[in-house]
């Protein structure tokens, strides 16, 4: 049986888990001990390492076939040191992995003026956020093409789940944008994002990158007015972008500088996967059904 390394076994790592158990021996790195614990009642062999202690990664050099790199940069700075240290020890000694899936983000197109765009489209990352996923990307591509691994990229915008949606905003009375200001969004289904990286472990050619997004044709403000309307909670109050910025975290704000609208075909062609929430109404209405399995498998 072949080996995979998870690492950033968060979300929608163990979203895939099922699925991976039953086709791998799967190890993930583990930055405690509680977090090893919970991983071995999962079926995971933990390995302890930190991806912020480059030392403590020794032991993955030749320790699997299959690599998934979930693990999100740093919080700072313009480079992201973690997938640097994390492809050193990968690097360092026994067999090199013969795949690696990276899960980034739709950020590093930065602000398309509300255009329609595919995976050619020049990266301009805005914000330090994506400028970091950018760094990856490209450490990662160095990597691939030297030691010969079958590179995918996963670039994903926001990911949601029942337990993943803005609905303390809608309680705070958040505003967002006006209209004639309103921003075009991308969304996809946290289980939906895990289904697509187990199909890129097979289905991927190397070197190739994905936006992984699902059908959604929507402005940020109508995402929150659906959201409202089917939680029943008041919609949010809507201000132009001149008055908004005295309200919101420049977090918050940075999310409302982008406007694109992301193709998806290359997606369905190449990874064929059918998307279990094809668009967020889907999503939010099986978040409100209680009949639901918790298993995206």
């Amino acid at each position: 049986m072949k080996r995979i390394l998870i690492v950033g076994c968060g979300d929608v790592a163990r979203r895939a888990l099922p699925w991976l158990l039953r086709r791998f021996r799967v190890f993930a790195l583990a930055r405690s001990a509680e977090s090893a614990r919970a991983l071995r009642a999962l079926g995971v062999v933990p390995v302890r390492g930190d991806l912020d202690e480059r030392r403590s990664l020794r032991r993955l050099g030749g320790l699997a076939d299959v690599v998934l790199h979930f693990a999100p940069p740093p919080q700072h700075g313009d480079e992201d040191p973690r997938t640097a240290h994390l492809l050193a020890a990968l690097g360092r000694r026994g067999s090199l992995a013969q795949r690696l899936v990276y899960i980034s983000t739709t950020g590093v197109y930065g602000d398309c003026g509300g255009a329609f765009i595919d995976e050619c489209r020049a990266l301009r990352p805005l914000s330090a956020r994506a400028r970091r996923r950018v760094d990856a990307e490209r450490r990662l591509r160095r990597f691939a093409r030297r030691h010969g691994t079958a590179l995918a990229i996963l670039r994903a915008p926001g990911i949601y789940a029942a337990d993943r949606l803005p609905l303390a905003r809608l309680q705070r009375g958040d505003p967002v944008l006006a209209a004639e200001d309103d921003v075009l969004t991308n969304h996809i289904h946290a289980d939906d994002l895990a289904r697509l990286a187990c199909a890129a472990l097979f289905r991927a050619r190397g070197g190739r990158v994905f936006n992984v997004v699902d059908d959604s044709r929507l402005r940020m403000g109508e995402y929150y007015d659906l959201l409202a309307d089917r939680f029943a909670l008041p919609r949010p109050p809507r201000l132009p972008r001149a008055q908004i910025a005295a309200v919101l975290s420049p977090l918050t704000l940075s999310f409302m500088a982008e406007s694109r609208l992301i193709d998806n075909t290359r997606m369905r062609r190449e990874l064929r996967v059918a998307l279990r929430h094809p668009t967020v109404g889907d999503g939010i209405a099986a978040a409100l059904n209680k009949e639901q399995a918790p298993s995206c498998w």
